[in-house]
C-alpha cells in the first residue's frame, strides 16, 4: 500500500512539474522563424529524482527485519517457556521425589516403631508368662512343702501326744467333758524349758496332774531331727489338750 502510494505521490508531483515547465516557456515564448521543440528528458530526469524508491526498499527491508526479530522473539520465548516448563518439571520431580524418600522414612520409621512395641509387648507376655509359670511352680512347691511339713509335723505331734499320755495320770476327780488345756515351751534339742495352763479345766486336780505329765516328759529327743524351720514355725511353742476322754495337740 505504501509503494502505490509513493508511486501516486511521484506521479502528481511529475505532472506538476510538466505543467510548470509548460507555463515558463509559454510566458518566456517569442515568435521566431525556427522551431523549437521541447525534451522530455527534463521531465524523465524529474521523475527518475522524484520516484520516493529508496524509502520503499528501507521500510521493505525494516518490515523485513522486524518480522525476523518478531520470529527470533517468538522463538526465544518459546525456548524460555521450554526452559521453564523444564526447569518446573525438574523441581516438581525433585519434591515428588523428596516427598516420596520423606514417606519412605516415615514409612520405616512407624514400621520400625511398631517392631519395637511389638517386641516389647512380646517380651512383657513372656515376663509375665515366666513370672505366672514361676509363681505357679512357686506355689506347688510351697503346698508341697506345706504338706510335707504338715506330714513331719503330725509325725512329731503324735511323739508328743504319745509320750504325754503315757505321762499322764487322770486323777480320781476327772469327769466326761472335762478339758484343759496346756503351752509347752521347747528348745531345738527337745528339751521342755515351760509349760502353763492356758484354759483351765475348772478342777485344780485335773490341773496339776496335766503339768506333770508334761514335765515328767522333760524331753522329747526324737525332735532334735526336726529340720530347724519347722521347728521354728510349729514347735517352738506347742499347744496340748488334755480330756479323759481324749489327749489332742
Amino acid at each position: 500500500m505504501s509503494r502505490i502510494l509513493s508511486y501516486v505521490i511521484g506521479a502528481v508531483v511529475s505532472a506538476v512539474l510538466h505543467v510548470g515547465v509548460i507555463v515558463a516557456l509559454w510566458a518566456n515564448w517569442q515568435p521566431s522563424s525556427e522551431t523549437v521543440y521541447l525534451q522530455p528528458k527534463y521531465v524523465v530526469a524529474e521523475l527518475v529524482q522524484l520516484a520516493p524508491r529508496a524509502p520503499g526498499v528501507s521500510k521493505e527491508k525494516k518490515t523485513s527485519v522486524t518480522s525476523d526479530q518478531l520470529a527470533r522473539k517468538k522463538k526465544r520465548q518459546l525456548e524460555e517457556r521450554e526452559r521453564k516448563r523444564r526447569a518446573d518439571k525438574r523441581r516438581d520431580d525433585a519434591e515428588k521425589a523428596a516427598l516420596a524418600k520423606r514417606k519412605k522414612r516415615q514409612d520405616e520409621e512407624r514400621a520400625a516403631l511398631e517392631k519395637r512395641q511389638l517386641e516389647e509387648r512380646q517380651r512383657v507376655e513372656r515376663e509375665q508368662q515366666q513370672a505366672e509359670w514361676e509363681d505357679m511352680l512357686a506355689q506347688e512347691e510351697a503346698q508341697m512343702d506345706a504338706q510335707e511339713d504338715q506330714r513331719a509335723a503330725n509325725s512329731y505331734r503324735q511323739i508328743i501326744q504319745q509320750r504325754l499320755s503315757e505321762n499322764w495320770s487322770r486323777p480320781p476327780s476327772a469327769r466326761r467333758n472335762m478339758e484343759a488345756q496346756v503351752r509347752i515351751q521347747l528348745v531345738p534339742t527337745g528339751r521342755v524349758v515351760g509349760v502353763s495352763i492356758i484354759k483351765s479345766s475348772g478342777d485344780a486336780a485335773f490341773d496339776r496332774s496335766v503339768e506333770q505329765a508334761v514335765r515328767k516328759a522333760h524331753q522329747f529327743i526324737e525332735l532334735q531331727a526336726m529340720d530347724s524351720r519347722l521347728f521354728e514355725l510349729k514347735f517352738r511353742s506347742v499347744d496340748v489338750a488334755f480330756s479323759p476322754e481324749d489327749l489332742r495337740l
